[in-house]
């Protein structure tokens, strides 16, 4: 009997153990549709012992998941959002890991013509002014906000039955852009990555203020005693690592790199 109950303790104190490795970390949809969370995520439980249970959410939502405490950390890309979430005290920094683009996609045909546009602002404006059916995210998002800038450096206030916002994932926004033959703002990753593209294209990209940078952010122990702070700082130093650049800069769909590795100093 002392024997199995020795087994028994055994077992618990390792089960305690593995869960006392696992953090929560809030996510964007983009960098989820991208794939790269499968490459990274076993390299991460391989090299640091970290179970990373992601929560899939657009960055206003992965914001407000860290202003409540309930994830340890969070990786999103909107550096407006991010710069207020530690001024109001929810992160000590925002720490920069790597960076894509955004795009503009569309359909083959190009009705309003912006693959001969100059500027981003140039092409959305094209598009309101032929009406041609552009799918926003609608979400709060990353995606959503850097879409949202645009049209105001365009001077164009979107609406009409031409502008679908559709509440929903990158995928999703996709997916409903492909059965639309709409225009759509994705990052590269996605788009990349995205299997359902029909008639759709990438249509324009290379403007610099289509720059794409995700950061890290670690959710304030100050805050929420009760967050991983040690295990979000440990993830930290694995992914501005010379492994985690080295398989963010190798991941490659069709050829073609989807993201760069530039990761900074805390600031």
């Amino acid at each position: 009997m002392k024997a199995f109950l020795s087994i028994l303790l055994a077992v618990w104190a390792g089960v305690a153990v593995a869960q006392d490795r696992t953090m929560r970390m809030a996510v964007t949809t983009s960098f989820e549709n991208s794939g790269l969370a499968d490459v990274l995520l076993p390299a991460i439980a391989e090299d640091t012992g970290i179970e990373v249970q992601l929560l899939v959410v657009g960055t206003g939502q992965a914001i407000r998941l860290g202003e409540a405490g309930d994830v340890d950390a969070v990786l999103v890309h909107s550096r407006p959002a991010e710069e207020a979430f530690v001024a109001a005290g929810h992160a000590p920094y925002r720490r920069e890991i790597m960076y894509n683009d955004f795009v503009l996609i569309g359909p083959e045909a190009d009705p309003a013509g912006i693959a001969d546009t100059g500027t981003a602002a140039e092409a959305l404006a094209a598009i309101a002014s032929t009406g041609a059916p552009f799918v926003s995210r609608g979400d709060d998002s990353g995606t959503h906000k850097a879409e949202l800038a645009l049209w105001d450096a365009a001077d164009v206030a979107p609406r009409g039955d031409w502008y679908r916002p559709v509440g929903a994932g990158m995928g999703a926004a996709l997916n409903t852009a492909a059965g639309m033959d709409a225009y759509i703002l994705a990052d590269r990753a996605s788009w990349l990555n995205f299997a359902n593209k029909g008639d759709l294209a990438l249509l324009f990209s290379g403007d610099p203020v289509l720059f794409n940078q995700y950061a890290y952010l670690p959710v304030s122990q100050d805050e929420h005693p009760d967050v991983r702070a040690d295990l979000a700082a440990e993830l930290e130093d694995w992914l501005v690592s010379d492994t985690a650049a080295e398989l963010i800069d190798g991941y490659r769909v069709a050829g073609e790199q989807l993201f760069t590795f530039n990761a900074s100093p805390a600031e």
